[in-house]
């Protein structure tokens, strides 16, 4: 590892979590270069929901390199480009009844939401934008601004201009009993001319904010931001780059409020891990002239490829099923574990297959993570404070690989727990 550590900047995270050197990787399995196996609840941030080297997905891009098909052909059209565009509007989005235009764009998740609040604006013609506490949609700099993670921010970036932040969900009390709803005040802020908030073109949300900590937003508070959006003129965008993509049980996590956003970004998964990300927009509001917003790497065919196979495990609803089933098996486990350490782990938060354990004791969910890799497992935390151990493995993780890791991070929290009190 010295190496990684005399020429890598700073700035590198994960590696200091995980510190070896893998060199394999199999569905929800990856391997170091000493041979030690790990399995993986931490999916590639969620960029892996369909696990690494999917057979039916390796082959494809073997085809399609040996075929010598474009590699990037930036907003040309391509055969790759069509299929996928094809696959995701006769698989996802027309049963749904979800009458989207899609827009590449940069190759990354924070391209997407910075081109979501540029459409935005242009189309209200507004500068104000909404996010809400704890969100997290990305660090470059129009994305970062919506973000609430003060460690991410600094004075010197000047990003705070323009976006409001207001409480999400459950913020004032996580117990949802007798507290203020944030949606009746926002609408209260922006139906009074004289309350100083001037009416926003957009609020961007995650139905459930992963880095910010697993907190599910309910159907009832997303249906009344829906309906407080469209009658006051206020663009809806759904953050659904890391709980999108089946995370949920459903391809999109909105899906279970009964909402229609009027403009979503996706990315991470849609690639299955190859660089790509979306925007999905009401064809009315598409009102960008040609190549007004652009990018080099809008294109990249690999990922078409991908995505457009990793498709069709939607064609029936049988993955889904089998999401939730292995999602109610997490839920059980973890609810367990909550109830053995009482002391130490503070709430169960989750929904389908992301999955979190909340502690109030400083490094606690830190040293769970350190005892986990120990013992094989990858897991990381959440929230602001580390505060949440978070479960975001492979959808597609097999039986077998699930009770592993939940076995091992049975004995982690034990083992956390003993140091803790010890």
């Amino acid at each position: 590892m010295d190496l990684f550590e005399k020429y890598e900047s700073n700035v590198r995270g994960y590696i200091r979590s995980f510190p070896t050197i893998f060199v394999k990787s199999k569905n929800a399995t990856m391997w170091d270069h000493h041979g030690k196996a790990y399995i993986d609840f931490f999916g590639g941030a969620g960029s892996l929901n369909y696990g690494h080297n999917d057979p039916a997905i390796k082959r494809a891009i073997i085809d399609f390199i040996e075929r010598d098909g474009v590699t990037n052909a930036l907003d040309k059209a391509t055969d790759a480009k069509y299929l996928f565009i094809k696959k995701l509007q006769e698989t996802i989005l027309q049963p749904r009844d979800l009458d989207y235009k899609i827009q590449f764009v940069g190759p990354t998740g924070t391209n997407a939401v910075e081109t979501a609040l540029k459409l935005a604006r242009k189309v209200k013609e507004r500068s104000k934008i909404v996010s809400f506490t704890n969100a997290y949609h990305g660090h470059t700099l129009g994305a970062l601004a919506v973000t609430g993670n003060e460690f991410y921010h600094d004075d010197f970036y000047g990003v705070p201009l323009n976006v409001t932040k207001m409480p999400y969900d459950n913020y004032f009390d996580p117990t949802g009993e007798g507290q203020m709803d944030s949606i009746d005040m926002m609408r209260q802020y922006y139906e009074d001319a004289s309350s100083g908030y001037e009416l926003p073109a957009g609020i961007v949300v995650e139905t459930i904010q992963g880095e910010g900590g697993i907190n599910v937003a309910s159907v009832e508070w997303l249906q009344k931001l829906d309906k407080m959006c469209k009658d006051l003129d206020i663009l809806l965008i759904v953050d659904d780059i890391q709980v999108g993509n089946g995370r949920t049980g459903n391809f999109f996590s909105f899906e279970r409020a009964g909402i229609k956003p009027d403009i979503v970004t996706i990315s991470k998964s849609i690639g299955t891990g190859l660089p790509m990300a979306i925007v999905l927009m009401r064809p009315e509001i598409d009102e960008w002239s040609p190549g007004e917003h652009t990018g080099t790497f809008r294109g990249n065919s690999l990922a078409f490829v991908a995505g457009a196979t990793a498709l069709e495990r939607w064609d029936t609803d049988e993955f889904s099923k089998e999401i939730v089933a292995k999602g109610e098996k997490v839920e059980k486990r973890f609810r367990a574990i909550a109830e053995r350490h009482k002391d130490l782990i503070s709430d169960v938060r989750g929904l389908g297959m992301i999955w979190g354990l909340e502690s109030e004791k400083d490094e606690f969910c830190n040293k769970i993570s350190e005892e986990a890799f120990k013992r094989g497992l990858l897991a990381e935390t959440a929230g602001a404070d580390d505060q949440v151990i978070k479960f975001l493995a492979p959808l597609t993780i097999s039986e077998a690989e699930l009770n592993q890791g939940l076995d091992i991070l049975d004995e982690s929290v034990d083992a956390a727990a003993a140091a803790y009190q010890g």
